[in-house]
């Protein structure tokens, strides 16, 4: 099955039929045998005279958990600036956010700088956005957010992880479906509030405005397996370590967009 996750399907070697996630499996294959297709990261010889011949669950563990507290502290020290200082760096961090994701995911960028800029970048504009919600809907908005991302983010991976639902071919396909799917909605409703106040209504704060920030919320939670099964698809292919820093990427993606849709629900609910 090919990987499950796009932005990460051209990197990997097809597995063989019948092959499922399994969180922390072993590698199929060391830099020291033949690849059974060319890997752009595959790595030279000189990682297995180190003894880490491939990237481990550790890698993915311990380079995620440094993207994701440089974000943390990027979005602290911006609600702490004084005035609006903070907001006003939400449009460029958004932007340059965008490109340097953009130009990560394409390229297959798989290094610190790249993944912990783009991180830092995120982190500006998570914290202004955070200030603004807190401002405008209470303090306790943003605290009830971040408990329910992470909420979401271990259940899905306890699903994973004893597999109650398995990232097949089909279901890759339903969730990448979705994916587009709201991402062109989105785009609709804001051409269309040009031309009518609140577009299609998905946006609002009413009942369709609900039940489509609850179809997001939807779609990144599944995008989370998509994520866990690269890591394990990766580890399972003996890649480089240094690939895990382009898995730590795919999931503060993920996680930053599931975070801003469950700010955005609880929003609707405070007006």
């Amino acid at each position: 099955m090919p990987s499950s996750n796009p932005a990460f399907s051209r990197g990997f070697p097809a597995a063989g039929p019948g092959q499922y996630a399994s969180w922390g499996a072993g590698p199929q294959q060391t830099y020291g045998g033949a690849p059974t297709q060319y890997d752009p990261y595959a790595a030279p010889s000189p990682y297995a005279a180190t003894g880490r011949a491939y990237m481990t669950m550790d890698d993915v563990v311990t380079k995620t958990g440094v993207t994701f507290l440089v974000t943390v502290l990027a979005a602290a020290l911006t609600w702490a600036m004084p005035g609006n200082t903070g907001l006003a760096l939400v449009f460029p961090a958004v932007i340059a956010a965008l490109v340097l994701g953009l130009v990560i995911s394409f390229k297959q960028i798989a290094n610190p700088a790249a993944t912990l800029s783009y991180a830092a970048l995120q982190g500006v504009a998570v914290g202004a956005i955070s200030e603004l919600y807190n401002a405008n809907f209470g303090g306790n908005i943003v605290m009830q957010a971040v408990i329910g991302t992470f909420g979401v983010f271990f259940g899905m991976l306890v699903v994973y992880k004893t597999g109650a639902i398995r990232v097949t071919p089909k279901l890759t396909r339903w969730v990448v479906g979705a994916m587009f799917g709201v991402l062109t909605l989105m785009l609709v409703n804001l051409v269309a509030s040009f031309f009518t106040p609140g577009g299609l209504g998905l946006r609002d704060g009413g009942a369709l405005a609900i039940g489509f920030s609850l179809l997001i919320i939807g779609v990144a939670a599944f995008s989370l397996l998509l994520d866990f099964d690269m890591a394990d698809e990766a580890i399972r292919r003996g890649v480089a370590p240094k690939f895990a820093w382009y898995i730590a990427f795919g999931l503060l993606v993920t996680v930053v967009w599931l975070y801003l849709e469950i700010l955005r629900l609880l929003s609707y609910f405070r007006e």
